[in-house]
């Protein structure tokens, strides 16, 4: 999921929260507007293997789900994993000779709750009016005080002996994370839809109609991006009404639904040219689902 700057997420747990997503069946197609297409080498046969996109509610982009998803661990998965690699670490650590050591807590969600919530940019009209383009402030305030439970360990452990421990558990039950060829194909095609022609246009009108507002932005994102808005202990009243234009802007002109249907079809047609790869990835992380509910 994408987050703004005011959530102050480390780089591992950006990764991690790249799998905070439902897994979804294939058949859920939308109907791409995009002319995306995979290699010759993979031509129809091997793209129509291949997971579509699927939208819930058309108004609120949290429930929508790109195709990579389908090879990403789901929410349930994920944590049931990393919560069962924890008590097995926990209980290496104590037989190691450190029964004080525990694991890191769990981090609270803060901002998009999904890949595609604030993927395109911030929805929610409402929070907009209270926060901009800042997180909700107890969501917030939870995740900085997990942070900071978490970030010293007292035990006295030595690395090594923890490093020894997770080493063991990998064996054990391996971290349910999406593959490197996973993260990069969805990294890549949201890089890559920003160029689309389609979404090349509706980024234009969105301008266009930020600019009548008095708000001078080439592509939505620098809007949540302005470092006039960093300040993660401050909400300005600037903020407050540049999100709401923002938003409403987006609205006029179909910006979200645009670009998720340009990145789908894009993610579509790198998928299949990783077909292979990404099938394998989603297999693995049903090994350490299995793994982990054996324990």
């Amino acid at each position: 999921m994408r987050l703004t700057k005011k959530a102050v997420v480390p780089a591992a747990a950006l990764v991690l929260a790249a799998g905070v997503v439902i897994a979804y069946h294939a058949a859920n197609g939308t109907g791409m507007g995009t002319t995306a297409q995979p290699s010759r080498a993979n031509g129809p046969a091997v793209l129509g293997q291949v997971a579509h996109a699927s939208v819930g509610d058309p108004g609120d982009p949290a429930t929508w789900r790109l195709p990579i998803e389908a090879y990403m661990p789901a929410e349930a998965q994920e944590r049931l994993v990393a919560s069962t690699r924890g008590e097995l670490i926990d209980q290496c650590m104590d037989k190691a000779g450190y029964p004080a050591w525990k694991p890191a807590p769990e981090l609270p969600a803060v901002g998009g709750k999904t890949l595609t919530d604030w993927r395109y940019g911030i929805h929610d009209v409402q929070m907009a009016a209270k926060r901009g383009y800042h997180p909700d402030a107890d969501e917030q305030k939870a995740y900085d005080e997990a942070m900071r439970t978490g970030a010293v360990d007292t035990s006295g452990a030595p690395d090594d002996a923890v490093r020894a421990c997770v080493a063991q558990v990998d064996s054990q039950v391996p971290a349910a994370q999406p593959a490197e060829i996973v993260q990069q194909i969805s990294g890549d095609a949201f890089t890559e839809s920003q160029k689309d022609p389609k979404v090349v246009a509706v980024f234009a009108k969105w301008s266009s109609c930020m600019k009548e507002k008095g708000y001078i932005y080439s592509k939505p994102l620098d809007a949540s991006d302005d470092p006039r808005f960093n300040d993660p202990g401050q909400v300005t009243r600037l903020e407050i009404k540049t999100a709401e234009a923002d938003i409403a802007c987006r609205g006029q002109y179909g910006v979200a639904r645009t670009w998720f249907d340009s990145e789908s079809a894009i993610q579509r047609a790198k998928i299949a040219d990783h077909l292979k790869e990404v099938t394998e990835s989603a297999k693995v992380t049903r090994e350490a689902v299995a793994r982990a509910k054996a324990v």
